[in-house]
């Protein structure tokens, strides 16, 4: 793949986070942009106002006449996998033997043509990546960021330094995506087992991870976080107790909390954390051990890391009075409940939590059914949505009331989406969380109008 060559990009389902970021790499690098979506969403709209052409309908005759510059490689063709294999568009492309790239492989090729600081783990991803592409680019080094997120700093998943800046990429461990990346820098956040419809074992998933850490140069660098645990390799660990890049005090009495960092002989004290929560402790270290590495002086660190405003749906307040706070997450393993659920106490202690979790993909909610209701037992009460089935079929006999009944807690419901807001007026809330990955976030512009106003 020759990127030099091409001079328009078409994508199908660029509406997607990944997608959308790419269609926004080359829009930024004066390339032609245009794209086929299933339905409009705020990303679209904001893809059409950059001045990116979305069409909502499936019409092999726009790839018709494409076709002979996609034959020459002046066009390249995007797909992502959540397109089906019966879409009119993809069947035409195969039918002519037209190329058409997953979006992995396009990264992949964006990686190659100048370095890149490559993110991956279960999780912790999209927050990590966020917090480092907004350091370089808040301390003026620079930097074209792929995120699975929108930074609230800057209202979008992509920031642009130039084609021969730094990149700050997601490393997607699905459909081992990430072992088309060449990373310069590499980061591990966790490996807890997930994604088991694509490995089938724990053992088969930390190998792929140990694949793509062996993807960097022998003068790359390897983060692992402490829980990562020994991959055999050499590598910079961060955390707290013996890391290489430790945490060695939090202060969480200031009115933005602060904690101090060890590093390469150094303390920072006092640092801002931009985030609550342990695991965000975590996501924050390595992105300082990155800066670090990188020359960035430590008061522009700290300046970046204070005016961090986070992340859409990685513990986003909506509303907050002295007797009630909505908060929403994108949490969909176990991993991350608890860690949310955690930082939602520490931050509220003594409040009431109430949690509203909609399961994403039938596969993942019976490999962790058990894993579900220990973490979903932790809050005071739980309202269950159905599945969010994504790119999957209906598993016999795994749905939400089978988990449910597995939760421990009294304090327990499951209900249709539809019916929420009418649940929550029989409600006293204190602390409400809406937590996972499905599209239960159409939910949270109802619930913030019927919170504020209770």
């Amino acid at each position: 793949m020759n990127l030099a060559q091409v001079n328009s990009v078409y994508f199908l389902g660029i509406g997607g986070i990944g997608m959308s970021a790419l269609a926004r790499y080359f829009n930024a690098k004066g390339n032609h942009v245009s794209g086929y979506d299933k339905n409009p969403s705020p990303i679209t709209d904001q893809l059409i106002a950059e001045g990116i052409p979305v069409y909502f309908n499936e019409d092999e005759e726009r790839i018709s006449t494409l076709r002979d510059s996609i034959e020459k490689k002046q066009t390249l063709v995007v797909y992502t996998p959540a397109i089906p294999k019966d879409h009119a568009e993809l069947l035409f492309l195969q039918s002519n033997s037209l190329p058409a790239h997953k979006r992995s492989v396009v990264l992949g090729a964006i990686t190659k043509t100048s370095k890149t600081i490559a993110v991956a783990g279960t999780h912790g991803k999209t927050t990590t990546s966020t917090i480092i592409a907004h350091i370089l680019h808040d301390a003026g080094f620079g930097c074209n960021a792929f995120l699975g997120g929108i930074a609230a700093n800057y209202q979008t998943n992509f920031l642009f330094s130039g084609p021969d800046a730094w990149n700050v990429v997601e490393a997607d461990e699905y459909d081992r995506s990430f072992l088309t990346l060449e990373p310069t820098i590499s980061v591990i956040t966790s490996i807890d087992p997930d994604h088991l419809d694509v490995y089938g074992t724990v053992e088969e998933m930390k190998g792929t991870y140990v694949e793509f850490a062996n993807l960097l140069p022998k003068s790359g660098s390897l983060y692992t976080a402490t829980n990562v645990g020994d991959l055999g390799l050499d590598t910079l660990t961060y955390g707290f107790d013996d890391s290489d890049i430790k945490c060695t005090a939090v202060d969480y009495t200031a009115v933005k909390p602060t904690f101090d960092i060890a590093l390469r002989g150094e303390v920072l004290e006092k640092m801002p954390l931009p985030l609550p929560g342990k695991h965000n402790i975590e996501n924050t270290l390595v992105a300082v051990g990155i800066a670090h590495q990188l020359g960035i002086h430590e008061s522009a660190i700290r300046e970046a890391l204070d005016s961090f405003m986070g992340i859409k749906r990685r513990f986003e307040y909506h509303y907050q009075s002295t007797s009630k706070v909505y908060i929403d997450d994108y949490a969909h393993h176990p991993a991350e409940l608890a860690a949310t659920i955690k930082a939602a106490r520490d931050k509220h202690p003594g409040l009431k939590v109430t949690g509203i979790f909609q399961p994403h993909l039938f596969s993942r909610t019976r490999d962790f059914a058990n894993e579900f209701a220990e973490e979903l037992s932790k809050l005071d009460e739980i309202i269950l949505l159905d599945i969010y089935p994504a790119r999957e079929k209906p598993i016999p006999g795994v749905d939400s009331q089978w988990l449910l009944d597995k939760i421990s807690t009294p304090h327990k419901k499951y209900i249709k989406k539809s019916q929420l807001l009418f649940e929550l007026r029989e409600r006293e809330v204190e602390v409400l969380l809406t937590l996972g990955a499905g599209d239960i976030d159409r939910l949270i512009s109802p619930i913030k109008d019927w919170i504020s106003t209770t």
